[in-house]
């Protein structure tokens, strides 16, 4: 899973749900536009400054995405969720959209058509979230301060003096922020409320390091400094609690039947939020039946697979006539081979540079090692939902670290973590690192914030960033990753089948109301997986929608692009040359880069000879 710049971050206005590294004041230069406007054509240079005025009228609107960018003059401000504040939210996100629906795409070059078309759907989609979705009404987990608090503390963006202090003025309006996101809530979920209570404490954690980084000597506070932070600490700690008590309270009303608000989106929800956040070709209903025949083909080769393997892993014993339980018993015997649960961090931390040297070794892609990624264990605020993921810098602070959070296994009963460390296996977490890390989430991100265009690197498509990582893995295997062992290649069948799995369970729960035994079923008798991490994945469907659908959909639309470069290419096809073409333009939906892939070679084909 990743953290990092959400599409519609404005419908969660006053929301934390995006980590961000944070400042009171700029520490360099604002990322520049990418093309001088002299260099552009009137239309283009039109639009790239309004294009330009928008964004930074957002900043000013809604901080929290401005910090989540790296914009750090924003620092101390913390907007509060309350109706006047998403009035002015809809209001703006209108008027923009009236603005940037009255460019003439056809005017413009496909750099900067295309840049519009992400506007639009941002726009549309932020009014979406705001008068139709709704979420802060139901859902009190995104009132959470934690995020962006805990990265102005922890990047060393200016003196830990400066930070302090910004972060001393965002405390001190953490208690109307909580105030008006209880005030806010309406018919909440009982999923969402026992999220949002379960992670007060990470909360509270984050409290109490700002409090002992101002006690060092380094803190460099005046007296008044100080006793105003501590008292701001104090109130934040209060509303924090308060918060979590009045949740902990209604607890009892929404556990009885009919009280509380279902988790389930509903077909027209669903529908409308796919078509903003995956931006495909295709309905969610489609992805739903093109998933279903995916996972029938991978069933079929895993099938193949595990009879290659089976006298290998089961000696003389009979096959079963029932294909699940054939590949199943396979799967099992060799998920045996796994770490140490002491080992499991410092396990995935050794693996990364094995996998940048196989990329650099096979030629793939070019890999930026001054973008430094730190592997860590995840902050308890942000537990949760998933087990591992990327907390990236945004684009105009590309410099700052990387995080690879994983959350360590040490809370977890014997029976728990050896369930976990089944289910990431010696072969599963290799490809977990692909897809999270190299050449995943964290090289995907690197390029996209190098991409000249700042709308396509502020307002990335999930279903790209999935897709990368989805297609990372398959990649990496076929160049040769894990040798080819028949072991690797059914283990990350079963990791790709889970992706596709994702997308049939998201749709199968939101929309056709599959109960908790059938997601049970479908995800560990059909698609091999561990109690444990089946038992996750039913909580983290109830807790998110249709980002779960981004990773099959992201990953054969790429697949698809490929093969449609390769033919039209032939021998000219350079694989490398295909992945940083596809990786320059920013976390573009894939239908975009596809456009832009093929503007490029219309306008540098050379032309005919005359007779």
């Amino acid at each position: 899973m990743l953290t990092s710049v959400a599409p519609g971050a404005l419908a969660a206005v006053g929301t934390t749900t995006d980590a961000a590294a944070t400042a009171s004041s700029p520490t360099k230069p604002h990322r520049a536009a990418a093309h001088p406007t002299s260099a552009l054509s009137p239309a283009d240079a039109r639009f790239q400054r309004l294009a330009h005025d928008y964004i930074e009228a957002l900043w000013r609107l809604d901080p929290e995405t401005a910090v989540a960018a790296g914009r750090y003059e924003f620092a101390g401000q913390l907007n509060t969720p309350d109706d006047a504040q998403r009035a002015r939210a809809l209001a703006f996100a209108q008027q923009w959209l009236k603005r940037f629906e009255a460019v003439d795409g056809q005017t413009l070059s496909p750099a900067s058509r295309t840049d519009l078309g992400q506007l639009l759907n941002r726009l549309r989609g932020d009014v979406f979230a705001l008068t139709e979705l709704r979420e802060f009404e139901w859902n009190p987990s995104n009132v959470n301060v934690a995020g962006q608090l805990d990265l102005i503390l922890s990047t060393d963006y200016a003196p830990l003096p400066k930070r302090l202090r910004a972060l001393s003025s965002r405390l001190a309006r953490v208690p109307a922020y909580y105030r008006a996101g209880a005030a806010s809530l309406k018919v909440p979920t009982l999923e969402h409320t026992q999220l949002a209570i379960d992670q007060a404490p990470g909360v509270i954690s984050v409290i109490d390091d700002i409090a002992k980084a101002a006690g060092e000597p380094a803190a460099g506070l005046s007296t008044r400094e100080r006793r105003e932070l501590t008292q701001r600490l104090e109130a934040a700690r209060t509303a924090v609690n308060d918060y979590r008590s009045a949740l902990t309270a209604r607890l009892p009303t929404l556990q009885r039947e009919g009280q509380a608000r279902s988790f389930r989106l509903g077909q027209a929800l669903y529908e409308k939020k796919f078509g903003y956040d995956i931006q495909s070709a295709h309905t969610a209903a489609q992805m739903y039946e093109k998933a279903q025949a995916a996972r029938e083909a991978l069933l079929v080769r895993m099938a193949q697979m595990a009879d290659q393997l089976w006298t290998q892993t089961q000696g003389d014993a009979p096959k079963p006539a029932d294909r699940f339980a054939k590949i199943g018993a396979v799967i099992d015997k060799l998920s045996a081979r796994h770490v140490k649960r002491e080992d499991f961090v410092s396990e995935i931390r050794a693996q990364i540079p094995q996998l940048e040297r196989f990329i650099a070794t096979h030629d793939l892609l070019t890999m930026d090692a001054s973008k430094p990624l730190i592997v860590r264990e995840t902050p308890v605020y942000q537990r949760g939902v998933a087990g591992a993921g990327i907390e990236a810098p945004g684009p105009y602070r590309p410099q700052d670290r990387t995080y690879y959070n994983v959350t360590p296994l040490d809370g977890l009963t014997d029976e728990q973590a050896e369930s976990t460390l089944r289910e990431y296996n010696h072969w599963i977490l290799q490809v977990l690192n692909i897809h999270e890390a190299v050449p995943g989430h964290y090289t995907q991100l690197v390029h996209a914030n190098k991409s000249p265009s700042l709308v396509k690197a502020l307002f990335g498509n999930g279903a790209m960033v999935e897709g990368w990582a989805v297609y990372g893995e398959r990649m990496m295997l076929e160049a040769g990753y894990g040798d080819n062992a028949p072991e690797m290649w059914l283990m990350y069948s079963k990791w790709n089948l889970r992706s596709v799995t994702n997308t049939v369970l998201d749709y199968s729960v939101h929309v056709l109301g599959m109960t908790e035994a059938q997601a049970l079923d479908l995800l560990m008798r059909q698609a091999f997986q561990t109690e444990r991490e089946a038992r996750e994945k039913w909580r983290r469907v109830q807790l998110t929608s249709v980002q779960l659908t981004s990773y099959f959909s992201g990953y054969s639309d790429i697949m698809d692009l490929r093969e449609q470069r390769k033919q039209t290419l032939g021998d000219r096809f350079k694989l490398k040359d295909f992945h940083e073409e596809f990786l320059s333009y920013g976390s573009a939906p894939v239908p975009v880069i596809a456009e832009l892939m093929a503007e490029k070679k219309a306008e540098t084909k050379p032309p005919k000879a005359t007779p």
